[in-house]
Formats: C-alpha cells, sequence, structure tokens
C-alpha cells in the first residue's frame, strides 16, 4: 500500500485523515436523512429544494444537498387530475386586481374550492389566502359544494384577521351567493373576479400545494379523517413550510416580521397583468 500512496502522490497520513472526514460526514449525513424522514411525515409534499430551506444543514450547501437526496430517493412523484369545482354564474364583477401593486397584509384575499377523492367520494376544500404573506387564513372542508362551506371559510378569516379591501374569486355560484356577498360589503370589502384561472393564480396554487403535498400523500380514509389532515396541512404550511416568495421563511414568519418594521424591509408586489403586451 505504502508503495501504491507513492506512486498516486499522496501520504498514508492524507488517506487515513480523509477516511476519518468521510466517516463524519456521513455520520452527519444520516442524521439528516432521519430529519428529512421526520419532515416528511409532516410535509409529503414537500420538495428537495424546500426541505433544504427547512432544514438548512451546516456542513452542506444547497447544491450538494439536493445532488444527494435525490440519489436517496426523495424527488417527488406528481400525478394529473381535475374535476369542476365551480360552476359560472350569469351574474359576475369585475376584476379589480390586475396590475395591482400589494405592500402589506389584507389589501387581497383570493378563494378557491378544489376537490379532493378519498374512496370512491368527492369532498370539497375551500381555501383563502392573502396574496400578500401567503398565508391561509380561512379554510373549510364539506362533501357538498354549496355555497355555505365558503361562508364558514370567510367567517373563520375574519374573525381572526384584518378584513381585506379587495375580496377575489372565479366566477363561480358560491361567491355571488347573496349571504356571501352580504358579508363581505358589510366588511367594508370591495368584491373582484377573475375570468380565467391565470386570474386567480394565488388561490389556485394553494389548492395544488395543499391537495398534493400533503393530502394525496396522507392518504386519508374517511371524512373526519380528511377534515384533521386539512387542519393540519394549513396549520404546517403556515407555521413551518418555507415559500421562495417570501425570502424562504413560513407566511406565520413572515408576518410577524412585517409587525417589526423596523428590522424587517416591506416589498410590494404587482399583481400580473396579462392584458398588457410586454
Amino acid at each position: 500500500m505504502n508503495q501504491l500512496y507513492r506512486t498516486i502522490g499522496i501520504s498514508k497520513q492524507a488517506v487515513h485523515q480523509y477516511a476519518k472526514r468521510q466517516a463524519v460526514f456521513d455520520k452527519k449525513v444520516m442524521g439528516l436523512v432521519m430529519e428529512a424522514d421526520r419532515l416528511r411525515e409532516d410535509h409529503p409534499g414537500c420538495g428537495v429544494e424546500k426541505m433544504y430551506d427547512t432544514l438548512r444543514p451546516d456542513f452542506m450547501g444547497r447544491d450538494r444537498f439536493v445532488e444527494t437526496f435525490m440519489e436517496l430517493g426523495y424527488r417527488l412523484k406528481r400525478k394529473k387530475n381535475f374535476r369542476r369545482t365551480t360552476f359560472s354564474s350569469n351574474v359576475s364583477y369585475p376584476n379589480l386586481i390586475k396590475g395591482m401593486e400589494v405592500n402589506a397584509p389584507s389589501v387581497i384575499w383570493q378563494s378557491d374550492i378544489t376537490y379532493v377523492r378519498v374512496g370512491e367520494k368527492f369532498y370539497y376544500a375551500v381555501f383563502i389566502i392573502d396574496v400578500y404573506t401567503k398565508k391561509i387564513v380561512g379554510h373549510q372542508v364539506s362533501d357538498h359544494m354549496r355555497a355555505s362551506a365558503n361562508i364558514k371559510a370567510l367567517q373563520m378569516a375574519l374573525k381572526s384577521n384584518k378584513a381585506p379591501q379587495v375580496h377575489h374569486s372565479d366566477r363561480g355560484s358560491q361567491y355571488i351567493y347573496s349571504k356571501y356577498i352580504d358579508l363581505l360589503k358589510s366588511k367594508g370589502c370591495e368584491i373582484s373576479m377573475a375570468k380565467t384561472a391565470q386570474d386567480n393564480a394565488y388561490a389556485e396554487r394553494i389548492n395544488r400545494t395543499i391537495k398534493n403535498d400533503y393530502i394525496e400523500l396522507w392518504k386519508p380514509k374517511s371524512f373526519e379523517q380528511l377534515k384533521r389532515m386539512v387542519k393540519k396541512a394549513v396549520n404546517q404550511y403556515n407555521t413551518v413550510r418555507p415559500h421562495n416568495n417570501i425570502g424562504r421563511i413560513s407566511p406565520m414568519e413572515f408576518e410577524n416580521r412585517l409587525l417589526m418594521k423596523s428590522t424587517f424591509h416591506q416589498q410590494s408586489i404587482t399583481i400580473f397583468n396579462n392584458e398588457i403586451n410586454v
């Protein structure tokens, strides 16, 4: 072996030092894998890059982390599906938010409905998101698509948050239900509606995130279990999951930092306007 070391130009001591460092590194990786597994239990749809943002290991950079955990089999598998959840009404409101600049919470809330399949049955979930903080402010799971579920989600949102300047949704019949409209107007909210899914993108994205990254991977077996899992997913999303557009921190942490204006710089976002030619 000594002859081999001399031939390739390294010392025996260097080989032993490398082996020692590698053993330490491997041990740290094993510990990191355990942390990643625990993270995936709570956030089963958390991608590898978001895993890095959450775990932030001090001995490994982002690129190596992604490469390592991809090789370890942590790549997510996605499936496509579609079921119609809203039916347009002849009554509608104009889109008020195109090109609008937002730099504070409770300026724009967006809402949408999605379906969740449990066995052979379909259930429905309503989510309301604050566009600026990305926080889910209200939600409701039901076994029907009646507007009463939307009202419960809105009541939840209004109970713990300042009413938004603008409430934005698609043109589904649930959102023009008289009691829903009356509740918004009683809080001084302007009502805005999208013509396309692209115009309601923030709410659409929340639907996909909660469904694909949590519920479909947790595989609820009953309606009651689904409700508990949605509640857990919303809590995990709001309090733990890092979001790229708010500095790779959770919506709740972002909102808390906004309250400390002396130490956190507020930035504005501009709502996409597909009527502007770029």
